[in-house]
């Protein structure tokens, strides 16, 4: 069963092609990420699944209703632009965003305390939420996103601002909703952080689908023309070998970039010939490195 089903979605603002008949179907239980860069289309997207702004044309199904009639209540969504009021005190936000959710006062009474325990911001309960640092601000905002215990979670951007323990402390959580059985996705432009947390990932660039599919269906049908050798010997001969095109040297650890449509096969008996081989890998692409091969430089983020 799918969470989500995009079906040939189309969206532009005057003469800009902002979502360009994207088609995607996001597996219930999984963390989905759209990636690509800023201005490529991610966030209205969200939007549109939000029910903020209408597709031009296409079809939305979430949550297996089609007419989507209940199912955004049975949504947490995190927008890049945090919205929490700054003069109310962090537990009141908390527990006025729940209420409006629809959480039970009695229920309210037990979860406000948990998320504040959960993400260190028990402390901070009586404060004002103008008070608080970025990073806390981040974290209240996940609060607000996840207290009523939503089937599908969206997340724009949910990363940024936080220090490395508390990025991993949302990631465990995140992580804890998967094994729900909730789903989830999010955008981004940091590739390293989808390609370590996704189950799938949707890369989009003006409002196109570039390439879709798990990190290894990906990296099948982006492979890399490089390799990595450790080598026993005096190496400089590589750099005269036909199918070699760039060396890069680190202590005894070759990466070896070949050129196009030569067989690492070849290269190994080469090697072997001349020197002693304790390791050999054809390297895998990295989704940053798929990234930058597949977006222009100029439209990549920084």
């Amino acid at each position: 069963m799918n969470a989500l089903v995009l079906d040939t979605i189309c969206k532009s603002f005057g003469d800009v092609q902002a979502v360009d008949a994207l088609s995607v179907c996001v597996p219930t239980g999984s963390i989905y990420g759209f990636l690509g860069p800023n201005g490529a289309g991610k966030t209205t997207t969200i939007r549109l699944i939000m029910n903020i702004i209408q597709p031009d044309s296409g079809r939305i199904s979430i949550l297996g209703d089609g007419k989507n009639h209940g199912a955004l209540d049975r949504i947490g969504y995190m927008p890049e632009e945090r919205g929490l009021y700054r003069k109310m005190t962090v537990a009141k936000v908390l527990a006025y965003f729940g209420g409006i959710k629809g959480i039970p006062k009695r229920e309210l009474a037990r979860r406000v305390p948990y998320w504040l325990e959960r993400l260190e911001l028990a402390d901070r309960a009586d404060k004002k939420v103008e008070e608080l640092s970025r990073g806390m601000h981040q974290k209240l905002q996940f609060a607000v996103t996840v207290i009523h215990e939503p089937d599908l979670l969206i997340l724009d951007e949910p990363f940024s601002g936080l220090d490395p323990v508390n990025l991993d402390r949302i990631k465990e959580i995140i992580l804890e909703m998967k094994r729900q059985g909730k789903t989830i996705i999010f955008s981004t432009h940091v590739m390293h952080e989808a390609e370590a947390l996704c189950d799938y990932h949707l890369l989009i660039n003006k409002g196109r689908l570039v390439v879709n599919g798990t990190l290894d269906e990906i990296r099948r049908r982006w492979k890399s023309d490089a390799v990595v050798a450790r080598l026993d010997g005096d190496s400089e001969f590589i750099r005269d070998l036909p199918m070699v095109q760039q060396v890069k040297r680190q202590n005894n650890h070759v990466e070896i970039t070949l050129t196009e449509q030569a067989d690492p096969q070849e290269l190994l008996r080469a090697l072997v010939e001349k020197v002693r081989v304790d390791s050999f890998e054809v390297k895998l692409p990295s989704l940053h490195e798929i990234f930058v091969r597949l977006v222009r430089p100029d439209d990549a983020a920084e």
